[in-house]
C-alpha cells in the first residue's frame, strides 16, 4: 500500500502523502486548461488524504468540489484539511463506494446529468477492476452531457508499461492483489468508456511517468 505520514497523531487526523505533496501542482495546472464553467459542481472520487482537493478548490472559486473517500480515516484526513483551507467552496467529505450504482451514491443525492465535472486521482491501478467500472459508470450516469471526467495515475499504453520503474510498480502491485496493476488506456479504458457513452478527448504527460487523462461525456 502506499504509504503516509501522520502529521501530529495525537493532534490532528490530517495524513500527508508526500507523493501528492509532488504531484499536486502538475494536476492542478492541467486541470486549469479544462475547468472553466462558473457555478460548477465538481464529485471527486476517492479523495485520498485531501491535500489535492485543498490545494486545487481554491483555484477555482466558483466550483463546489463534493470530496469523498471508501474509508473512515482518510475522510477524517480530508475534513481536517477542509477545515484549515481558505477556501469556502469545499463540502465536507462524504463515505461513498464507488462500485455501488452511481443512483445510490451520498445517499441518492447525485441526479442523473448534474455534475460538469469528476476528478479521480491514483484509484484505477491501486483497486479492483470493479471500481474502475463503478467510475465509469458513475460518470456516464451523473455527468452532464459534455461533462468531463478527470483520471490521473500511472497507465499502460498499447500494451506496454514504461519505463522500468512503472514495469516493477506494477509488478509489485500485483504481487500484493492479482486484482491490482497498470490498466491499458487503449485496450481496457477506451473500450469501457465508449460502451458507456464516454471519449478520451485528451492526455497528458505528467512527472513522474504519469498521466492526467481527460474524458468527455458525449453530447445528446
Amino acid at each position: 500500500m502506499i504509504k503516509y505520514f501522520s502529521l501530529g497523531a495525537q493532534k490532528t487526523s490530517k495524513h500527508c502523502h508526500p507523493a501528492a505533496e509532488r504531484n499536486k501542482e502538475p494536476i492542478l495546472s492541467t486541470l486549469k486548461l479544462y475547468i472553466n464553467k462558473p457555478n460548477a459542481k465538481l464529485l471527486e472520487i476517492s479523495s485520498g488524504s485531501g491535500q489535492h482537493v485543498a490545494h486545487i478548490a481554491p483555484h477555482f472559486p466558483s466550483v463546489t468540489f463534493q470530496p469523498t473517500e471508501f474509508e473512515k480515516s482518510s475522510i477524517n484526513s480530508i475534513n481536517a484539511y477542509v477545515a484549515e483551507s481558505p477556501s469556502k467552496n469545499i463540502l465536507t467529505a462524504q463515505e461513498l463506494d464507488v462500485r455501488q450504482p452511481a443512483e445510490t451514491w451520498l445517499g441518492g443525492t447525485i441526479e442523473q446529468n448534474s455534475l460538469d465535472y469528476m476528478l479521480n486521482i491514483n484509484l484505477i491501478h491501486i483497486s479492483e477492476w470493479a471500481c474502475t467500472e463503478g467510475l465509469f459508470k458513475g460518470g456516464s450516469y451523473a455527468l452532464k452531457p459534455g461533462g468531463l471526467l478527470f483520471t490521473y495515475g500511472p497507465y499502460a499504453v498499447d500494451g506496454t508499461i514504461t519505463p522500468e520503474s512503472n514495469v516493477s510498480f506494477d509488478a509489485m502491485l500485483r504481487s500484493q492483489n492479482p486484482g491490482w496493476g497498470l490498466r491499458d488506456i487503449h485496450k481496457q479504458l477506451v473500450p469501457l468508456a465508449n460502451k458507456l457513452g464516454i471519449r478520451l478527448k485528451h492526455f497528458h504527460d505528467l512527472p513522474a511517468n504519469n498521466k492526467l487523462l481527460v474524458w468527455e461525456k458525449e453530447t445528446e
